[in-house]
């Protein structure tokens, strides 16, 4: 799974999550940023979202989310946040050093400073 969003867009993806144990039982699903080429240094892993889900024994849930690219800002060289188009990866997660799945991103499109319009939190959507 690939994908791609301008600087002023959104990442959208679906994965499963299922409780494969006999009792009731929540996850926290955790989404991590990796920006590996970003002009100022990042962490390896940025914690950028995280959602509870609870669910039932042997429940399957299809998780829909939208990250949007505000969510890779930084403060740039100036002094001032800004989104960089260039390759990202997500990882979906347990924890941090339990990833589940990673899903590399390109984000296309100008530099583009941010201001009191940012979006900096993540959608979820359960089905």
């Amino acid at each position: 799974m690939e994908g791609s969003a301008s600087t002023d867009g959104a990442f959208r993806f679906d994965f499963s999550l299922t409780n494969a144990g006999d009792r009731e039982g929540t996850e926290v699903v955790q989404i991590y940023l990796h920006d590996p080429v970003a002009s100022v240094a990042q962490p390896v892993k940025r914690l950028v979202a995280y959602r509870r889900v609870p669910l039932a024994p042997g429940q399957l849930v299809r998780i829909r989310v939208a990250v949007p690219a505000d969510l890779a800002s930084f403060t740039g060289r100036a002094g001032h946040r800004l989104v960089e188009p260039g390759a990202l990866v997500l990882h979906i997660a347990a924890s941090s050093t339990d990833t589940r799945l990673s899903v590399p991103l390109t984000l296309t499109g100008p530099v583009r400073p941010l201001d009191h319009t940012r979006r900096l939190h993540a959608t979820f959507t359960m089905a």
